[in-house]
């Protein structure tokens, strides 16, 4: 049966770079039934990820040579004024047409926001961008929809809550109630009663808050509801749905979070099977598993986490050796030997990608049973892990490392609060601590020398305070502080990256197929912006002169705020040196001044999102060669398979060591960790190139195949932007309901961002974000100039830019869209513009 590789090789071969289904199957070879089967499989597959074009009549083509024929794949963004955008999912298509393709809305059909299209693109617009029709849904992001009850003269109907999903779902008549089987208190199947609807408040089928238990059965208007999609629109006609579940009031205690995960489609509940598997689970280690595992039971090793965590992934100690040099045992636990590949656990954690953390409650990856018991390494119990131990010397330099199976068991369950205390010298805890201290002392050494060796490097550290908000018991947001970054979590930093990075280098200088964690160098518009903005406080990242391909275009003349139809020009950076030693040096001169936290932010913009990738392309900003993510297997997927793969790489290791019946590996670094590199423009930093410029091993072991890890790479990094997405929308749920007894108050507040619809402002002290409309502006007609990205009055020629502070009143609230409108108070004064 042919890999997905071997498909996309044998179609990219094609005089067109295109091959039917049937044409597939006879030059593969292929029988009947499941190797056909298999084959369409592996076809859909390469579709959704946007390898392949389906084009119709069972013929798949590539991507570039299906835009030849003005055919393109991607996914649909729909604005909440009906037309909509296709981003391209292939980078080189991306640039071809210069952007993204533009949708009007009687050009949607049948697709909804976030859906994956088939999109035929047609003459270019007269502002120089695409514009097209979609011929096809390849795959739908919402076969669910939560959103507001409401019952209608001819029909009732579900408003969205989301504002890209501004069309109402139908609701027919006798599709209003969740249907469930009589005698399930779960609301499952518990034999052959006929359905019943109703209120049940055992159902599984209702999370419903106090006051929505008041109301009759029958009553569910004004209410949230989760609807399935069983019509889906086209043309004129709306969606239909049928209710799943009712969660009640928006503002019921509980309720939003519930919201959430359902907005964004989160994996919540384990299936009977995973619960079953993870019950069996004995935390009984056999004597013979303890026999081969090298033996740490003995040693003070603590775990130091956060106030409120309850699973425990990793476990430190940090030795000085003989000979001068520091020994770092870094020891993660090993849930690999728990989840099995191919278990019912397996597949749920992989379908979830990671744990997701709201502020009252967590969904995590794996169940109760494992995240918080067999699998964590609580105080005192023994657990299995997997032991990452390194012999460092002063300068930070790895020298030697041993990779193996071990068993622990926790001196102490630490905090962040209480280490920095007794380093701090609190008398209290050094006395109730005191075999520990000197543990404590001789990892913040190392950390320290580790940090320089980062700083040395290159590496970027945005050390910008984040926003703790303080909740009442009733979940309700009361304020917000800022969080106290303390060195204690910089020790455990600094040790868990010495540890991915370890495994990371061992994995590609064994010529082993595994993910990394691979960040990118910033895309040369994105520098361009940030240079362009950056200028107008005396600052620059020091690259040299860009490359700019100049185009002319028209504007739209639906367009306001002085972008009409006089011809612009727009510049398109071609390329740009970056390195990351260019971002460090500027956080160092700004850091502690006023234009520091807008600087920051603009930066981490300019910025690429981290992702996974079975190909190793470097971590820009950790200005690292090469980098994985070893050491939160209980929370993260790439965690743990990378521990799969790492565990069976040791086991089949034929140079490994025998200690007494111990597994485990000792060696030298044959092929050292690439140390610091360093950056001129002569000699381009390694992490700007691609992995497959650099000299590897020819033939890669494949413990897990290159398309399994491709697959697990995509999805876990789409499952970690979900979780991330989720996570920032209750919070910015939370500062919405906050801020709801605050209209007409005034704030002073920060300019984050200008765009042509106005101001995006940051209430200082609050981290809370709204926009301030351009029409709004007072004492002018303002009009947005892009090419200085500020707002000018066209009398008074008064600017607003970024990084302006201003005081401004809180004017309205959209509670539907969650979000603030703000309107000017004052005239905003600019900060002091100082070159660094």
């Amino acid at each position: 049966m042919p890999t997905d590789r071997e498909v996309l090789a044998r179609i990219a071969r094609q005089p067109n770079q295109a091959a039917g289904f049937k044409q597939l199957v006879r030059e593969f070879g292929l029988g009947g039934g499941e190797e056909r089967r298999r084959l369409e499989a592996s076809l859909d597959k390469l579709v959704a990820r946007g390898e392949l074009v389906h084009t119709g009549r069972d013929r798949f083509a590539m991507p570039q040579a299906a835009a030849k024929h003005n055919l393109v794949a991607g996914e649909l963004s729909v604005h909440r004024d009906g037309y909509g955008f296709v981003r391209p999912k292939e980078a080189a298509v991306r640039e071809r047409i210069s952007g993204d393709i533009y949708i009007s809305p009687r050009e949607i059909h049948a697709a909804m926001s976030g859906d994956q299209v088939l999109v035929e693109v047609g003459p270019t617009r007269s502002d120089g961008r695409a514009e097209g029709r979609i011929v096809k849904v390849v795959s739908r992001a919402h076969p669910t929809v939560v959103g507001i009850f409401h019952y209608g003269d001819r029909y009732n109907y579900v408003q969205p809550m989301d504002d890209k999903l501004s069309e109402p779902v139908i609701i027919p008549r006798g599709s209003e109630e969740p249907v469930h089987k009589a005698g399930a208190p779960d609301g499952s199947s518990g034999g052959h009663s006929p359905p019943q609807r109703g209120r049940d408040q055992e159902s599984r089928h209702r999370v419903i808050g106090k006051e929505a238990r008041r109301r009759k059965h029958d009553d569910l208007e004004g209410m949230v509801v989760d609807v399935e999609i069983v019509q889906w629109p086209s043309g004129a006609q709306s969606a239909r749905g049928r209710v799943i579940e009712v969660l009640g009031f928006e503002d019921d205690f509980g309720v939003d979070v519930e919201i959430v995960i359902r907005k964004h489609h989160i994996p919540h509940t384990f299936a009977a099977e995973v619960l079953q598997e993870a019950e069996a689970k004995s935390p009984v280690i056999p004597r013979t598993e303890l026999a081969r595992r090298h033996d740490y039971r003995e040693l003070p090793i603590v775990t130091i986490d956060g106030e409120t965590a309850r699973d425990f992934d990793d476990a430190v100690l940090v030795r000085k050796l003989p000979n001068g040099n520091y020994e770092l045992q870094v020891h993660i636990a090993d849930v690999a030997h728990y989840v099995t590949d191919g278990s019912a656990i397996d597949s749920e954690a992989r379908l979830r990608g990671t744990s997701v953390y709201f502020p009252d409650r967590a969904v995590p990856m794996l169940p109760l049973e494992l995240s918080t018991d067999i699998c964590s390494l609580r105080p005192q119990v023994e657990r299995l892990v997997l032991s990452c131990v390194m012999e460092l010397d002063h300068a930070g330099e790895l020298l030697t490392y041993d990779l193996h199976e071990g068993i622990i068991r926790s001196a102490a369950r630490m905090t962040y609060n209480e280490v920095q205390a007794i380093l701090d010298g609190d008398s209290r805890l050094r006395a109730q601590y005191a075999n520990l201290v000197p543990e404590f002392q001789r990892m913040e050494e190392l950390a320290k020398i580790l940090n320089r060796k980062r700083v040395k490097r290159g590496s970027i550290d945005f050390d910008m305070p984040e926003p703790v908000i303080e909740f009442d018991e009733a979940g309700l947001m009361q304020g917000v502080t800022r969080s106290e970054r303390k060195f204690s979590h910089r020790i455990i930093e600094e040790f868990m990256l010495a540890a991915n990075e370890c495994v990371a280098g061992y994995m590609e200088s064994h010529g082993i197929a595994s993910l990394y964690r691979i960040h990118e160098k910033p895309d040369a518009k994105k520098v361009y912006d940030f240079e362009l903005l950056a200028a107008a406080f005396g600052y620059s990242l020091g690259v040299a002169d860009l490359a700019v391909k100049r185009v002319q275009t028209r504007g739209e003349r639906r367009e306001r705020h002085g972008s009409g139809r006089n011809p612009r020009q727009h510049e398109i950076p071609q390329d740009v040196h970056i390195t990351p030693r260019m971002y460090q040096k500027l956080t160092q001169k700004i850091a502690g001044k006023p234009e520091e936290r807008i600087l920051s932010y603009l930066m981490l913009r300019s910025l690429k999102q981290a992702r996974y990738s079975e190909q190793n392309e470097g971590h820009f900003a950790l200005a690292a060669t090469t980098y994985t993510h070893f050491t939160s297997p209980i929370r993260r997927y790439p965690d743990l398979i990378v521990h799969r793969i790492l565990k069976q790489a040791l086991q089949s290791e034929p140079a490994a060591v025998a200690v007494g019946s111990a597994s485990h590996v000792s060696r030298a670094l044959t092929h050292p960790l690439p140390r610091t590199v360093p950056t001129s423009r002569k000699a381009p930093s390694p992490w700007s190139k691609r992995v497959d410029s650099r000299e590897h091993p020819a033939h890669l072991r494949e413990f897990i195949p290159l398309d399994d890890l491709h697959d697990i790479a995509e999805t876990s990094s789409q499952t970690e932007r979900r979780a991330d997405e989720a996570e920032r929308e209750l919070i910015e749920w939370k500062k919405i309901k906050f801020m709801e007894d605050k209209v007409g108050d005034e704030f002073n507040a920060l300019v984050v961002s200008v765009t042509k619809y106005g101001l995006f402002v940051e209430i200082e002290d609050l981290f809370v974000e709204g926009l301030v409309p351009i029409g709004t502006l007072p004492g002018d007609r303002y009009t947005y100039h892009e090419n200085t990205r500020q707002i000018i009055g066209e009398r008074s020629k008064h600017a607003y830019s970024i990084g302006d502070r201003a005081q401004v009143i809180l004017d309205r609230i959209d509670r539907m869209q969650r979000k603030l409108q703000f309107a000017i108070a004052d005239v905003p004064k600019r900060n002091a513009k100082k070159r660094g």
